[in-house]
């Protein structure tokens, strides 16, 4: 199951982090021992990411994990996104860097007034 994360003006992070169970174990989360494989985001998962990233944007969310099996959003994750670490280490892609500056970014934006 990959997991694309969204920053920076609401454009996906170009690497998903797909999560593969091992050994006899079914579960492919990573607390669970499954292996993360950085891949890039492509077609429908594109898709997903590109719709939602306004949307979420729009409400705040400058970090946001989506959870996607097969052609189905199943999750979005906005406490706790993951995979920053395994997509740097196998993409060499600076997630880490793309987020500070959307924070950057949002806390130098005018805001409107409440």
């Amino acid at each position: 199951m990959p997991e694309m994360t969204l920053s920076s003006d609401d454009l996906p992070v170009p690497h998903a982090l797909a999560r593969i169970p091992q050994g006899s174990e079914i579960r492919g989360n990573l607390a669970a021992g499954g292996k993360g494989v950085a891949q890039p985001v492509a077609g429908g998962y594109r898709q997903i990411a590109e719709h939602l990233g306004p949307l979420l944007a729009a409400r705040g969310l400058l970090l946001v994990g989506l959870d996607v099996i097969g052609p189905c959003l199943t999750e979005i994750n906005v406490t706790s996104p993951t995979g920053f670490q395994e997509i740097m280490k196998q993409t060499g892609f600076d997630v880490e860097g793309m987020f500070v500056d959307a924070l950057e970014a949002a806390l130098a934006a005018p805001r409107a007034a409440a």
